[in-house]
């Protein structure tokens, strides 16, 4: 995870939810009191978070002292403590809605993104994620997948080139496509085309596509179509695909099954922070 960029987001987290100041906060606790408060699981899950209770708090004040108990991608069960923080009341307050929030949720991504590994239960095809991410938190949902135990697809719209249906409706061919990327990108760019059909993956072999990603196909349409392709193309399988079915795809044979459900439709776990003690000024 990227750390300049984190505490840029953080930044401007605090800000949007500070304001000017907190109002509720500053007027009961206008002096130095001290405090500690603890993250406290409620549910059992996958922890991911680390950085963000860190840099979070160090963000408020240096002078909090923060201990994390739990590593990202380790499992916690529910009643266990995850972390504490110590220090000025005034700050622990302050800080404490927008790190939970941002832990619950990527603890959430973490947990589901495991339950996924587990049900495919492959050594050979991995689970990744895609774009379908919340705007803003791409970076932190992504690092949530990683520390879940799955692999992260491009990035964004920069990093790698892929090819999907309205690309090739408007280029008019998959071939098109290919060949007038080919003629502009560099040698270190990828490229990835969406196919539906035994046509398509024959023209995007032809046209020297670096992976293969079977968009919407069942288990047995993908075991077929995958005969198409030669080894050394990368192969993919999204769309249609739930924990529900996950488990059905372990055989198929692609390298990578694609999962837009990890980042989009989670459910935040439920942490919840409660004092452990505070006293006056020392």
């Amino acid at each position: 995870m990227n750390k300049l960029k984190l505490r840029s987001l953080l930044e401007s987290f605090f800000i949007e939810d500070i304001g000017e100041q907190d109002i509720t906060t500053d007027l009961i606790f206008s002096d130095d009191t001290k405090g500690e408060i603890v993250f406290l699981a409620k549910d059992d899950g996958i922890f991911c978070g680390e950085e963000i209770i860190k840099t979070g708090f160090e963000l408020l004040n240096q002078d909090l002292l923060t201990r994390v108990l739990v590593k990202d991608g380790e499992q916690f069960e529910k009643g266990q403590q995850l972390a504490t923080v110590t220090g000025k009341i005034s700050d622990l307050l302050k800080g404490e809605r927008v790190v939970l929030n941002l832990v619950q949720r990527m603890s959430g991504i973490a947990t589901l993104t495991n339950k996924a590994v587990t049900t495919l239960n492959s050594d050979f095809t991995r689970i990744c994620d895609t774009r379908k991410t919340t705007p803003g938190l791409r970076m932190l949902e992504k690092y949530a997948v990683r520390s879940g135990g799955g692999y992260n697809h491009r990035f964004g719209l920069y990093d790698a080139v892929m090819i999907k249906d309205n690309h090739i409706s408007f280029a008019g061919s998959i071939s098109r496509a290919v060949e007038a990327v080919r003629k502009q990108a560099g040698h270190m760019v990828k490229v990835e085309v969406e196919v539906e059909t035994e046509e398509q993956v024959r023209e995007a072999v032809q046209a020297g596509a670096d992976v293969i990603m079977f968009d919407n196909r069942t288990p047995d349409e993908i075991k077929e179509l995958i005969k198409l392709v030669p080894q050394g193309i990368i192969t993919e399988a999204s769309g249609g695909i739930q924990l529900s079915n996950l488990a059905s795809y372990g055989d198929t044979g692609v390298h990578y099954i694609s999962l837009g459900f990890l980042t989009h439709s989670y459910k935040a776990l439920d942490i919840s922070v409660k004092v452990l003690w505070s006293k006056g000024e020392e």
